[in-house]
């Protein structure tokens, strides 16, 4: 299996590395998902009441259904960010039928990565903002939605927390990602091209022109 010649690979985990990502964004990139698990297991943990903080809940039959997808659906929006860091992020990865091995775009993943963290950051924003100022009326005295005391209320605001780090943190690599990628456009291949980074690393360079001395 040919290797992408500006990657390295850690021996530890076999994970392939790009040489030119900086520190601070790999480390970024890999607390998006950890920020975002916390929540995760809340809400799976409320699908399976335990514990019994949400017990006089009556539930609907598509309530537990959608409230997993959700949980799925937001932990690999996280890892995708992961992607911001990693040679799959730059070239489509050849397993993938008919596009395998294409140069992706620095707009087709910057702009999808600059908008969700925005969207996450505004979403954020408003929970924690109705948390205090109340926009939608809090249930649970009567009313049973989620906790709103007790250690059901702390352990919701423990999970949920970190997720205010979201959209920041994605918003960081992806400024990294984009500076990264412009930083490399001359030696870029055109895009959607097929060409393997081999052949690009062996290429000759183009014979000087103008009128320089003979």
């Amino acid at each position: 299996m040919q290797q992408d010649a500006r990657t390295t690979t850690d021996g530890g985990t076999g994970v392939r590395r790009l040489p030119n990502v900086p520190r601070w964004a790999e480390v970024a990139a890999h607390a998006v998902p950890l920020a975002v698990l916390p929540s995760g297991l809340w809400r799976i943990a409320l699908v399976v009441e335990f514990p019994d903080w949400y017990g006089e809940h009556h539930w609907q039959a598509w309530e537990r259904p959608y409230i997993l997808m959700l949980t799925m659906i937001s932990e690999c929006l996280a890892l995708l960010t992961l992607g911001l860091i990693r040679p799959w992020g730059e070239v489509i990865p050849r397993r993938i039928p008919w596009l395998g091995g294409r140069r992706i775009p620095i707009r087709a993943a910057v702009i999808p990565a600059a908008a969700g963290a925005v969207a996450v950051t505004a979403l954020c924003a408003y929970a924690t903002l109705n948390h205090f100022f109340h926009f939608v009326p809090p249930l649970n005295s009567n009313g049973e939605w989620l906790p709103t005391s007790g250690p059901g209320k702390w352990a919701l605001v423990i999970c949920y927390v970190p997720l205010l780090a979201w959209g920041p943190l994605l918003a960081a690599v992806t400024v990294a990602y984009y500076r990264r990628r412009r930083a490399d456009r001359r030696g870029e291949l055109p895009r959607w091209t097929e060409m393997p980074f081999e052949a690009m690393a062996t290429r000759s360079p183009p014979p000087a022109t103008g009128n320089g001395p003979r």
